[in-house]
């Protein structure tokens, strides 16, 4: 969004088929008539590569156990192939998904894929051990072929989204680095302490836009949290709404706590809660109604003047709780 006309005052402490790509075959040695399917067998040997054999013909091809890896990579979009994995009369590859994306033919010979399962492949993936993919950001994690994706979907060492709302950023990575892109590409505002005062001022309040008005960036406790402050219709009535996300994983941020407040002529909101992940999109907790909601008419009362123009001040802080090792209870931990 356009922030032409809004100021903000801050403080802180501190695809079609003849477009088929022609790749590279993935190929399982095989045969077919139309009357006859061949049997496939599989052994993984001792020292780890893997035999593939024809019962027809008696062709044996031993592929070391990395090409295993390369043989269950789809040659369409990359991605690890799970049942039903499909295959061409031509011993060609491909997964469920991308059978239907490339209209039944085989992206590497352009032969109609039919209905063949290549169940030699599928006994294969199933006597495999891979390690996480994200072992590369710290995960340690190995597991059967077919439990790795189940994993990987909830794997705590996933890489981030970037949190930034006012547009649609692809941009993914760990925590330093989504700080780092928000600074130098995005240019957003970085802080260093756990309590701030912002001020809010717009000229027209009556226009109000599906959009994100700021974004802060705090850094308390050696961590990141994201401020937000938004404008949005909630059925026909404009909205302003304020929330905390923490960058990190939901666990961590049920360690903390922060309070938003907003006031004014003798009036006060005060709202208080557990930040949302990051994992968490920002439209989700912004539809989830998860922080301070202003009616836009308390909105220009607590403006105070004619009410013609918006100015609101959102104050706030952060806390970490921590337990109490004599009593075992929670004390608040307010960042100095």
């Amino acid at each position: 969004m356009e922030f032409d006309s809004i100021e903000c005052v801050s403080s802180s402490d501190g695809i079609e088929e003849d477009e088929i790509p022609q790749l590279h075959p993935h190929i399982i040695r095989s045969q077919f008539s139309s009357s006859k399917t061949t049997t496939h067998k599989n052994n993984i040997n001792n020292n780890g590569s893997s035999i593939l054999c024809d019962g027809n013909n008696g062709g044996i091809a031993i592929h070391p156990a990395t090409s295993v890896h390369e043989l269950l990579e789809c040659p369409v979009c990359t991605n690890s192939m799970y049942p039903p994995i499909h295959q061409c009369h031509n011993g060609h590859t491909i997964c469920s998904t991308c059978k239907a994306r490339v209209h039944n033919r085989c992206p590497t010979c352009r032969q109609e894929l039919g209905d063949i399962r290549c169940l030699a492949l599928e006994k294969v993936a199933e006597s495999l051990e891979l390690p996480c993919k994200f072992g590369s950001l710290g995960c340690p994690e190995i597991f059967p072929y077919y439990s790795k994706l189940k994993h990987e979907a909830a794997c705590n060492f996933r890489p981030y989204n970037c949190p930034y709302a006012g547009s649609e950023c692809a941009a993914v990575g760990d925590i330093p680095y989504l700080v780092t892109h928000l600074r130098d590409d995005h240019k957003v505002d970085m802080h260093s302490g756990c309590t701030f005062n912002h001020r809010y001022v717009k000229s027209n309040p009556r226009e109000v836009e599906n959009a994100t008005w700021m974004l802060t960036v705090f850094n308390c406790f050696g961590k990141c949290f994201c401020l937000h402050f938004e404008a949005f219709q909630l059925g026909m009535a404009p909205v302003y709404m304020a929330f905390l996300r923490f960058m990190g994983d939901e666990t961590d941020a049920q360690n903390y706590t922060y309070s938003l407040e907003v006031g004014g002529n003798g009036r006060k909101l005060i709202w208080e809660g557990t930040p949302r992940s990051i994992r968490d999109s920002h439209r989700k907790v912004r539809d989830s109604h998860d922080g301070l909601v202003i009616q836009r008419n308390m909105a220009l009362f607590f403006s105070g003047g004619d009410r013609k123009e918006l100015k609101l001040r959102v104050t706030g802080r952060i806390w970490k709780e921590q337990q109490n090792p004599d009593e075992g209870a929670c004390i608040p931990n307010l960042c100095s």
